[in-house]
């Protein structure tokens, strides 16, 4: 099949079939197909759009592109999460022991962070020694004893998707929903599951800003998901504040961490991660409904066991073994704390929560180019969620910088992005809306 031929059709707003996407998405994968024609495919597509069936097809084929995971020897079921990028979203980090405590497998591969927004795998690169790019033999051994293993995206799982995206990124053509679709789903499915749950985020910190938009998405990676035999729902959940109280690398791990323990849960962090854990469970089979999935999920993170997963995939991928007794002995400390202060009396009305992102981003705790070094170390605590009472002259926020003068830069970036009020706002559901197959 020529590819200018398979381009025509998509430019002529014509369905492709499941043999054309197949062909093109080899070509993308071996070079056959050249930039210029992955990029007027792209074009295409953001134009005219895909049908279902279009985006199963091309989600499959590019599963296939590379390897896939086989983990049909596990006594249990294999349930993984994604999102979609928020700020102060270290949910994952206990999402998966949790899950796991209640005898699920979560081989969890995660990216990077993108733009404003903290990357899972970035966070667990802040603890020392751990391995969060493992080989096959340790990252099956990880799930094994842990049950859960938090790692990043091997070359060999869909290598199409790569060149796809590079592609996508320097082509204005990134925002298309099929897509981005077809994306995500590639990498997910290829690690070899058997249930997934989604979690977008919408809001002023989420790439969908609007609630139509996220909604969108959602029900496109239901759909497509779930047609491609990937047991699927998703969960859209607000991202008008930040989700924890911390935003950047290691401070989030220690959050992850005392909510493990129970010394601190974040009200809206708490919500969300575990109506997360619930629609997991329920995925998994493990659970018959909402109510049992959280009456497990609270179980397993309020006897222990869930913290002694964590502590067991952080020691067998290379971390510390006392890691979750000790962390601030482990976790890089800012040589620099500086407290944001309010300039008024009231209650915080707002957050603009990308701002707080690209605050982090600026200390060093993100990228700008993808060859940036992070500074595991910086980032923001004690962030007052919406809602909370401001008292002139008491932290917003704290800053922990390498330098002085980035801890007063942030600062005042920090102040910004805060709304102080007279009136307290009605608290906002951290969980907006499930969507269901066939929803």
């Amino acid at each position: 099949m020529l590819p200018h031929e398979i381009i025509r059709r998509k430019r002529d707003g014509k369905p492709l079939s499941t043999e054309e996407i197949a062909a093109f998405v080899a070509g993308i994968s071996s070079g056959k197909v050249s930039e210029g024609q992955v990029a007027a495919f792209a074009m295409a597509v953001f134009f005219n759009g895909m049908s279902r069936d279009e985006a199963v097809a091309l989600t499959l084929a590019m599963r296939d592109s590379g390897d896939t995971l086989d983990w049909s020897d596990l006594p249990g079921p294999v349930t993984d999460k994604h999102s979609t990028g928020g700020v102060g979203d270290n949910v994952s980090l206990m999402l998966a022991p949790i899950v796991a405590a209640c005898g699920a497998y979560v081989p969890m591969i995660s990216g990077r962070g993108l733009g404003h927004t903290g990357g899972t795998l970035d966070k667990m690169d802040a603890i020392p020694g751990y391995v969060s790019q493992p080989d096959n033999a340790l990252f099956r051994k990880t799930v094994l004893a842990a049950g859960c293993a938090i790692i990043g995206q091997t070359a060999a799982l869909a290598p199409a998707d790569k060149r796809f995206y590079a592609i996508r990124d320097v082509t204005a053509t990134v925002e298309s929903v099929p897509l981005i679709t077809a994306s995500i789903l590639s990498k997910k499915l290829a690690a070899g599951l058997q249930s997934l749950v989604l979690d977008v985020k919408v809001g002023n910190g989420a790439f969908m800003a609007k609630s139509r938009d996220a909604t969108e998405l959602a029900k496109s990676l239901v759909e497509v998901a779930n047609g491609a035999g990937t047991r699927t729902s998703a969960l859209i959940t607000g991202m008008n504040e930040p989700l924890a109280s911390a935003a950047g690398n290691a401070v989030e791990v220690l959050n992850a961490i005392d909510f493990l323990a129970g010394r601190r849960r974040d009200r809206r962090l708490f919500e969300v991660t575990m109506a997360l854990a619930a629609e997991m469970l329920i995925a998994a089979g493990i659970a018959g409904s909402n109510r049992e999935g959280m009456a497990r999920a609270t179980d397993a993170l309020d006897s222990g066991r869930a913290a002694e997963a964590f502590a067991t995939m952080v020691a067998t991928l290379g971390g510390p073994a006392d890691f979750m007794d000790r962390p601030l002995a482990y976790l890089p400390k800012a040589p620099f704390e500086h407290a944001v202060a309010a300039g008024e009396n009231g209650h915080v009305t707002g957050i603009e929560t990308r701002d707080i992102g690209l605050a982090v981003v600026a200390l060093g705790g993100g990228r700008t180019k993808p060859d940036d070094v992070i500074d595991h170390a910086v980032g923001i605590t004690g962030l007052l969620p919406v809602g909370a009472e401001a008292v002139k002259g008491e932290p917003l926020a704290i800053v922990h910088a390498r330098t002085r003068s980035a801890a007063e830069t942030a600062a005042r970036e920090i102040r910004a992005a805060y709304t102080i009020g007279r009136t307290r706002p009605s608290v906002q559901k951290a969980v907006v809306r499930r969507i269901a197959p066939g929803v």
